[in-house]
Formats: structure tokens, C-alpha cells, sequence
């Protein structure tokens, strides 16, 4: 009896729990992979600012919000304009800004309204070539996938 009732009854639910796993799965993936075609996008959008001379251009990928943050160093800037002004400051001219490239980019979903992206960074000048890694937190806003936490940290 134990048998029939396994073979009738526990087995077809099991396959029925499979599949409805597996279609949860499958959604969630391709929310997932939609997502991270997003945030892509975002960075590769700040990379072709960056690299047209574009400060504000680049500053898009951020949420304009006061609770912005930008680690690097060690210093904390609170605050998309803070970080904008910090950017004019510290790249006043195009030789300064040089070429930006991204490489080594990953991205991992936290949830539905995050993203977690890491990478490396470098920056081609004449004279040098800055380069190091960041952690960029991305949350959905109502303008899209944008930056709410940065920490770069450059090579010594």
C-alpha cells in the first residue's frame, strides 16, 4: 500500500514541485540577466562620457541624491553634488581625465532594486596610467539603475 501510494501520489507532486521550481528559477533569471544588461549599460554609458570630457555626463550614473556616497582613499563624500564638485576639482582639464577603461566586470543581484558590480579601472594620460578596482551599489530608481555607493580604490 506504502508503495502504491509513493507511486501515485508523492512521485507526480515532486515532478509538479520540479517544474514549478524550475519555472521560478528561469523567471528570476532572466529578471536577473535584464537587470545586469541594465547596469552594464550604465557603466558603459559613464565610460564614453568619461572619455568624450563629459564630468556630468558620467555623473548620470549616479542616483542625485544626498545619500550618495564615494569612498576612495581615505576619504567619504556624501552626496551627488559633493561628488560632482569633487570630480571638477580633480579633473579640471581632458589631459587630467585621460582615457577611461573598465575590465573585469562582474555583476551579482542582491535583490529585485540591487546590484552589485566590481571591477578594475584605468585611466590612460600622457604621463601616467592610474588604474585600481571598485564596488559600485546600484539600486532601481525611477530614473533607472543608479550608483548609490562607490568605493574605488586606486594601486599603489
Amino acid at each position: 500500500m506504502n508503495k502504491k501510494l509513493l507511486l501515485t501520489t508523492a512521485l507526480p507532486l515532486a515532478a509538479v514541485l520540479a517544474v514549478v521550481a524550475f519555472g521560478y528559477q528561469s523567471r528570476t533569471q532572466k529578471r536577473d540577466d535584464k537587470n545586469i544588461v541594465s547596469v552594464r549599460a550604465v557603466i558603459e554609458a559613464q565610460q564614453a562620457a568619461w572619455n568624450r570630457g563629459d564630468i556630468e555626463g558620467f555623473m548620470d550614473g549616479y542616483a542625485r541624491e544626498d545619500e550618495t556616497t564615494f569612498i576612495s582613499g581615505d576619504q567619504i563624500r556624501r552626496g551627488w553634488q559633493t561628488v560632482l564638485e569633487r570630480y571638477h576639482k580633480t579633473y579640471d582639464s581632458r589631459a587630467k581625465m585621460g582615457t577611461l577603461s573598465f575590465t573585469e566586470l562582474e555583476f551579482k543581484p542582491l535583490s529585485e532594486f540591487y546590484i552589485v558590480a566590481t571591477g578594475r579601472f584605468q585611466l590612460t594620460r600622457d604621463a601616467d596610467t592610474p588604474h585600481g578596482r571598485f564596488t559600485l551599489i546600484f539600486r532601481r530608481t525611477a530614473k533607472g539603475w543608479r550608483i548609490v555607493h562607490d568605493h574605488t580604490s586606486s594601486a599603489s
